[in-house]
């Protein structure tokens, strides 16, 4: 979770304390720079709830352009919870650059048919069939692929 995410968290805290902010993330542009946080409510997310949650918001316009919306059909994952929930759905993982490739297994094989010295593979789209504290396994092109969280960089629901 990132420090901007935190903060927008502490300002609803009070005011809108059922609101769960799915992610927050800052998309550059030229003029102004745009702050798209997606939230959620046990009793959906509506438009007067965007509205209140953009006042809520307020100060953060000074320094973005703010956008707030529900999280659609391709919902963000981004809390060990948030995989739990949806364990059985197909999801879609880009990890980081940076880190090693996730561990991969099929039949038994450490390596997944992936020859050794290839690229790290950054994007996998598969069943997500399980999600402990540390990690999410994933059942994708006939492997299963475990990921740990500070591997991955985005991750989201994919309409089935």
């Amino acid at each position: 979770m990132t420090t901007l995410q935190r903060e927008i968290e502490m300002l609803l805290a009070d005011r809108e304390p059922d609101v769960e902010v799915l992610l927050a993330e800052v998309v550059s542009s030229p003029a102004h720079p745009t702050l798209r946080v997606f939230i959620d409510h046990p009793d959906g997310v509506t438009l007067a709830l965007c509205e209140r949650v953009t006042g809520v918001l307020s100060q953060l316009r000074e320094r973005y352009t703010l956008e707030v919306s529900s999280p659609g059909i391709e919902r963000p994952l981004t809390k060990p919870e948030h995989f739990r929930r949806f364990v059985g759905r197909r999801a879609r993982v880009r990890t980081r650059g940076d880190q090693p490739t996730p561990s991969s297994r099929q039949g038994g094989s450490a390596s997944a048919g992936r020859p050794a010295g290839s690229p790290s593979r950054r994007s996998y789209t598969g069943e997500l069939v399980g999600a402990s504290d540390t990690e999410i396994t994933l059942a994708a092109d006939g492997a299963l692929v475990t990921i740990p969280y500070a591997q991955i960089r985005r991750s989201n629901l994919v309409e089935e």
